[in-house]
C-alpha cells in the first residue's frame, strides 16, 4: 500500500493519534513513518526509570512495538488491520535520565498474512545500541 502522506506528515498523523493513549503518554515520538522506515524517539523521563537507576525495559518494548505498528500500519489496506503475535528484545545496554532513545524500524518481510519489524534502539547520548527488537504482525481483515 503506497501512503498518501509524505513520511514526516504521517508521523505527525501518528503523533497525534497516540498523543492519548500509552505510547503518547510514554512519551513515544514518530518522525518519520513510511512503508520502507520508521524512525522515533522517546526522552527518558524519570517516570520511565527503574529501582536501578536505568531507563524501565517494558519503555523500551513500548517504543520499539510502536514503531513496528507504525510501520505495519502504512503497509496494510485501509480495509485491514493487525496485531502484534510475537516480539522478542535483546537489551545490550541502557539510558537514564535526560537522555534520549532513538529507535529505526525496517520491514524484514511482509507478507499477505504477516509482517515482520525489526527494530533497533540506540542511546543517543552515548551513540550505543542499547536493544535489538524482532516483531512480528498478523495482518486482519476488518470486522464490521
Amino acid at each position: 500500500m503506497a501512503l498518501t502522506r509524505t513520511p514526516e506528515d504521517q508521523a505527525a498523523y501518528l503523533n497525534e493519534f497516540f498523543a492519548s493513549r500509552v505510547p503518547g503518554r510514554l512519551g513515544v515520538v514518530f518522525e518519520r513513518c513510511s512503508t520502507e522506515e520508521v524512525v522515533g524517539r522517546m526522552d527518558v523521563t524519570a517516570m520511565l526509570i527503574a529501582g536501578t537507576g536505568f531507563l524501565f525495559a517494558p519503555a523500551v518494548i513500548a517504543l520499539a512495538d510502536t514503531l513496528a505498528a507504525g510501520g505495519t500500519g502504512a503497509n496494510v489496506a485501509e480495509d485491514e488491520s493487525f496485531t502484534t503475535i510475537e516480539l522478542k528484545a535483546n537489551f545490550l545496554g541502557s539510558a537514564r535520565e535526560g537522555e534520549t532513545i532513538r529507535g529505526r524500524a525496517v520491514p524484514m518481510h511482509r507478507g499477505r498474512t504477516t509482517q515482520v519489524w525489526d527494530v533497533t534502539v540506540t542511546n543517543e547520548t552515548t551513540g550505543r545500541t542499547i536493544a535489538l527488537f524482532r516483531n512480528t504482525q498478523m495482518v486482519l481483515a476488518r470486522r464490521e
